[in-house]
């Protein structure tokens, strides 16, 4: 890293210079860099015992309500306790190096001063003594870890809990006012707070409120990521290994997005303990998924060259639109929307906007490309965007925040992606959606992530995201030569115009827009007939032993069961009109032969048409 410090500690090295209480809140759960060691990797504890002795600080006093006192000595947590502090010798040894295999200490590497008895009334009253006294020859910094759990429901504070909240209130407010020259710059007796999240901690107590502070640790930047990664280069076994400069060494670091220093340590064990040598890519995903090797890596070149007639076994007449998804899917695989073999790409790695009439294989398109590219059309998760009309829709999607009903159970969209981040979201009828739900929309494709209610980030890095909507359906015409351009600009005028949202057209970009043509003739309905036969035929083998179902007159018998459909529907009405005119017929004749069922097994249904009607004959 250029700098010897992280900026978080050095936001904490000046705050501590003029605050009375700082608290750090986000990522203190993790490893961070070493004030006085760059490059090695120590709890945040450790790190901050060496910030405040670099400060200034004589002592300082760890607390939290399982461990009790610890950093200092039973004698000098007595002196503090009298308020007659003496000189006490600092121990300023350099703490010992560790390995791969051992983790540092997650208490201050003082063994002998750790564990002394003190309830949080005696850490408080303690502090608030310091706190309240000019400038002492000593300068004690407390510092009360795990403080997430020192309060319950800040709407609800217990009368300990309040008693707490007015001695730091008092410590801080109490605290003496130094006006000299000589002693202003030095520093002054102070409180530390460290908590998982900022919202765990009554407001009451730093809000609006001059004596306090609050730092987030974040996550590791890409710089922090890539400086921990060649730290343990020679760690990690991996084929091909990690070379400064090198394409692999920079796509890993930018896989690391959103993992934490633990979890690159994580990743180094683990490439230590598989027998199998892993690639960077490979063992990113193991980690994160539990797999070696994604769906996107098994796209190759002869798999894409299948797909218009992959996709058009279950999609008829809309072959314009099977062509429009194989250039999108063409334009990923060859690198040009940064979708193949790079992690530079935290957005999803595909964005399709499906609009045309209703029953014209929308969301039959989006199952077909689901299991083309997952191999598994329960890849597919559909949300029915009429279900999220309200104004607090966005909540069922993403999950309610702390304290409201339904925060234990999560968002249904943000559970779906952690279950199954390898899939195909469909949000169907996209136009019926609460404004509100856009902005997560809008999140998702500019940034490739939500935070759901709980503060977990999901990544959306590896779904496809598929819009349906039925926008301008009732106004372009049937008869239309030009049904690709009007839908099109009926798209563009409802994000513009209507929504006033052209930012989300924006990003879903008019290029993946793939308008889908009206059913025209009864070719289209014959060929989904055709193929809704195939699922028939497999439950007739499946259930009775039955050989084939042979329609003797194919396209006459066919045109016969799409004669009534309703074309104004597209291929909705095909499955009704095959139940009532021909599975109803045929599981007649079927019950019939129940008395004689095993003479059935093995034989072929033939279908004839005679007078109108279907006639079943075995052969």
């Amino acid at each position: 890293m250029s700098s010897a410090l992280l900026t978080w500690q050095e936001d904490f090295r000046r705050e501590c210079g003029i605050r009375r209480g700082v608290i750090l809140h986000g990522n203190t759960g993790d490893l961070t860099s070493d004030p006085e060691a760059p490059g090695q990797w120590i709890s945040l504890p450790a790190a901050l015992m060496n910030l405040l002795r670099q400060r200034g600080y004589q002592h300082v006093v760890f607390w939290n309500r399982v461990n009790g006192v610890s950093g200092v000595d039973a004698r000098t947590w007595g002196e503090l306790q009298s308020s007659t502090p003496h000189a006490v010798k600092i121990n300023t040894s350099e703490g010992s190096a560790y390995d791969i295999g051992e983790l540092p200490p997650t208490s201050v590497p003082n063994p002998a001063s750790s564990g002394i008895s003190a309830s949080a009334d005696d850490l408080l009253a303690v502090a608030a003594q310091w706190l309240r006294q000019p400038r002492a020859e000593k300068s004690v910094a407390f510092v009360l870890d795990w403080t997430q759990y020192l309060f319950g429901s800040v709407n609800s504070l217990s009368e300990n809990e309040r008693g707490w909240l007015l001695r730091l209130g008092q410590a801080t407010r109490d605290a003496a006012v130094v006006r000299n020259a000589e002693s202003i710059g030095q520093p002054q007796s102070l409180m530390v707070l460290l908590c998982g999240g900022l919202n765990v901690l009554p407001p009451s107590l730093y809000l609006n409120n001059p004596l306090f502070s609050e730092i987030a640790i974040p996550l590791p930047t890409r710089q922090v990521r890539e400086s921990a990664v060649l730290g343990w280069k020679e760690v990690f076994r991996l084929q091909p290994p990690l070379q400064q400069g090198g394409r692999e060494l920079a796509d890993f670091v930018d896989g690391l997005e959103g993992q934490s220093i633990r979890d690159i340590h994580n990743l180094a064990r683990l490439s230590r303990q598989e027998t199998e040598v892993s690639s960077a890519l490979s063992l990113l995903n193991l980690y994160r998924h539990g797999r070696r090797h994604s769906p996107w890596e098994q796209l190759d070149h002869k798999k894409l060259q299948t797909i218009v007639e992959t996709l058009g076994r279950r999609v008829k007449g809309q072959g314009d639109a099977i062509e429009s998804v194989r250039r999108i899917l063409v334009r990923a695989f060859t690198g040009l929307s940064g979708l193949q073999h790079s992690y530079r790409q935290r957005t999803p790695k595909g964005v399709l906007f499906f609009v045309g009439p209703t029953g014209v294989g929308k969301t039959e398109l989006a199952k077909s490309i689901a299991e083309f590219l997952f191999g598994d059309e329960d890849a597919c998760l559909r949300f029915d965007m009429s279900e999220f009309n309200h104004e607090h829709a966005d909540q069922r999607l993403v999950g309610a925040p702390p304290g409201y009903v339904g925060y234990e159970a999560g968002g249904q969209l943000t559970n779906a992606v952690k279950q199954r981040p390898f899939s195909l979201l469909l949000f169907d009828e996209i136009e019926k959606a609460h404004p509100r739900i856009l902005d997560k929309f809008l999140q998702i494709l500019e940034d490739g992530r939500l935070t759901d209610g709980k503060g977990e980030t999901v990544m959306f890095s590896d779904t496809v995201i598929v819009f349906t909507s039925n926008i301008g359906a009732a106004e372009v015409s049937y008869e239309s030569q030009d049904v690709r351009n009007e839908f099109i600009q009926k798209v563009r005028q409802h994000f513009v115009h209507e929504l006033k949202r052209p930012e989300l057209l924006g990003r879903i970009g008019e290029a993946n827009i793939i308008p889908f043509n009206f059913m025209r003739d009864d070719s289209f309905l014959i060929d989904i007939a055709r193929a809704k036969l195939e699922p028939l035929r497999k439950g007739l083998k499946d259930k009775w032993g039955v050989s084939d179902l042979k329609l003797m007159k194919e396209t006459e018998i066919l045109t016969l069961l799409v004669r009534d459909v309703d074309r104004g529907t597209g291929g909705r009405g095909v499955p009704n009109a095959l139940t009532n005119k021909l599975i109803d017929p045929l599981a007649d004749f079927l019950f019939e032969q129940m008395d004689a069922s095993d003479h059935i097994r093995g034989k072929v249904i033939e279908v004839h048409i005679a007078g109108g009607k279907l006639i079943f004959e075995l052969e």
